[in-house]
């Protein structure tokens, strides 16, 4: 059974940069046909589906999101990294990783996801 395990800062100040990493367990990043996902939701607002690398390393980004996302991987430790440039207080949210198929960009879409980690933007 795979496990996603989201980390990062909880406070972060207007028009900074902020790293989240989300740590997988019982599964490798690398395993052909899965694809892994940053997924957001904002207080009283529905999931937004941020982004994704996939099993060989490829990208791919929400077109409202693109300019100010970046999506790494660290394959000898099993860990995929979201940063998100300046920020606004718009971008506070709860933070998902979440592991999908191929394509996967709708919420269900996937089978495997982290508990979450809150990130709030403010000065």
């Amino acid at each position: 059974q795979v496990q996603l395990q989201e980390s990062g800062p909880g406070l972060v100040k207007p028009s900074q940069t902020f790293s989240l990493t989300c740590t997988v367990s019982g599964g490798s990043i690398t395993t052909d046909s899965y694809y892994w996902s940053w997924i957001r939701q904002p207080p009283g607002k529905g999931l937004e589906w941020i982004g994704y690398i996939d099993y060989s390393g490829m990208t791919y980004y929400s077109p409202s999101l693109k300019s100010r996302t970046s999506i790494s991987r660290d394959t000898s430790k099993n860990q995929f990294t979201l940063q998100l440039s300046s920020v606004t207080p718009e971008d506070t949210a709860m933070y998902y990783c979440a592991r999908g198929g191929r394509g996967a960009t709708m919420p269900r879409d996937f089978g495997s996801w982290g508990q979450g980690t809150q990130v709030t933007v403010s000065s």
